[in-house]
């Protein structure tokens, strides 16, 4: 949902996405104007404990610090504060909450992308169009008038998800959530419900 947002992504629906993989690792079936190619290789992206393997070898495993956004979810300002404490700030500081980036589904795939090129200033009158706007308009109001019309026009509820892809993907890779597990030293099996899943 994400990459149909912000135009990376074209094909509405998840399990075609998926089937898409093997030939767009090739650089076929690939969205015009795509910018992240990688970002459509959907099965890359659940080789946790690879990541962060990785993080840990460059910048070493006392600097990096993982987080479960479960863990986020439940209860947010004690995760802010743990982040807080990592980076060493104060973590008694007040924290003002907000809803940030909702989970949503475009409901107009063409006109979400005038309104993001038109965001963006892409072309030659769209440019200048979006650099009159900002000499005259302040940028709160810009964003402001972007969600409401996102939001009015261009959003939707997300689709609920199709259970049976989600128990096959889980059952796909109920090995790299228990590698994971393993590796965090978390019981992300049962958070997650694959303990359920054979």
């Amino acid at each position: 949902l994400q990459l149909l947002e912000v135009n990376v992504e074209s094909e509405r629906d998840f399990a075609s996405a998926i089937a898409l993989e093997p030939e767009r690792r090739q650089g076929r079936r690939v969205p015009a104007g795509c910018r992240w190619p990688p970002a459509l290789h959907y099965s890359q992206h659940v080789h946790y404990v690879e990541q962060l393997r990785e993080y840990h070898e460059h910048f070493g495993r006392e600097r990096v610090l993982a987080l479960i956004y479960d863990d986020f979810r439940a209860d947010n300002e004690a995760v802010v504060r743990q982040v807080f404490r990592f980076l060493g700030i104060d973590d008694a500081a007040p924290i003002a909450q907000t809803e940030a980036n909702p989970t949503v589904r475009v409901r107009a795939s063409r006109v979400h992308g005038l309104v993001h090129d038109a965001a963006l200033g892409r072309g030659a009158v769209l440019g200048a169009t979006k650099t009159a706007v900002k000499a005259i308009t302040p940028a709160r109001l810009r964003r402001g008038a972007l969600r409401t019309v996102n939001r009015a026009v261009l959003d939707d509820d997300p689709p609920a998800p199709d259970e049976q892809l989600m128990l096959e993907l889980r059952r796909r890779f109920k090995d790299e959530v228990i590698a994971a597990s393993a590796y965090l030293d978390r019981d992300l099996v049962t958070l997650w419900g694959y303990d359920r899943i054979d």
